[in-house]
């Protein structure tokens, strides 16, 4: 899944920088909400959550790393605690949209002053 923010690599560094915090700040704020709502056992999925920012390409990413973290987000027939559920970081994602938007905004709006 995929959530978009275009950059002009012609931009000034100061809005770059701006942008690449933003986009990092949105990744954890998309973290944070998936850690709600990601499947909890021993919580070593949720632990393993990590967001980070590819400044060169401008590209966020938020990501799980156990073997069973796909199986985990993509399986609709396991049962999960209440509050817990399958596709709990593409849901974040689309819940959190609205909010990507703010962050980053917010961060190119202060560099901007």
């Amino acid at each position: 899944m995929t959530a978009r923010v275009r950059f002009d690599h012609s931009i000034p560094a100061e809005l770059r920088a701006a942008g690449a915090r933003g986009l990092l700040l949105a990744a954890e704020h998309v973290l944070g909400v998936s850690n709600d709502r990601v499947p909890l056992d021993e919580a070593a999925l949720q632990r393993s959550g990590t967001a980070s920012v590819d400044e060169a390409v401008m590209q966020a990413m938020v990501a799980y790393d156990t073997p069973y973290a796909v199986p985990q987000h993509e399986r609709m027939d396991f049962r999960h605690a209440p509050g817990r559920r399958a596709k709990y970081l593409e849901s974040a994602l689309n819940d959190s949209a609205q909010e990507v938007r703010d962050v980053v905004a917010a961060q190119l709006r202060r560099a901007l002053r």
